[in-house]
């Protein structure tokens, strides 16, 4: 574990994940969430949470990735999460796998608490152990 002291979360990335979050669409939960994605490009892309009366709603990490792709890029370089406390809001299960999708080994993921200070730092490998990813399906169909 990274102490939150050894971690510098750049001004901008914080201000852009406390603004982000404020956009979140929370009527349901009241748990209003802010991701910021740093692409392999250096560009930045914000996504909050959206939710919905059927509850399937829109984690604030898959609204990130969805507008890195949407912009053309493939590969997280840095992803930072902000929820409304003090506690760690770590990504969920699946947004872990969608990370996992577009991170590569080098990929960081910053939680922030609630005034955007750095309270955890992760590697994709100690977010999610063991994980599945596109170079397993390659291997497993004779792909490469």
């Amino acid at each position: 574990m990274t102490e939150p002291s050894d971690i510098a979360v750049p001004e901008s990335i914080r201000q852009a994940a406390l603004a982000v979050r404020a956009n979140a669409y929370v009527p349901y939960s009241a748990h209003p969430v802010g991701a910021v994605l740093v692409g392999a490009s250096g560009q930045t892309y914000v996504g909050c949470n959206v939710e919905s009366a059927n509850y399937k709603g829109l984690c604030a990490e898959a609204s990130a990735i969805a507008a890195l792709v949407s912009n053309g890029e493939q590969r997280i370089r840095e992803i930072y999460v902000i929820g409304p406390g003090e506690h760690l809001c770590t990504p969920c299960g699946d947004c872990r796998q969608r990370i996992r999708e577009f991170a590569t080994p080098e990929t960081t993921i910053v939680v922030l608490d609630g005034d955007g200070q750095p309270l955890k730092r992760y590697t994709m490998d100690t977010l999610l152990p063991d994980s599945f990813g596109p170079e397993n399906l390659a291997k497993r169909s004779g792909m490469r």
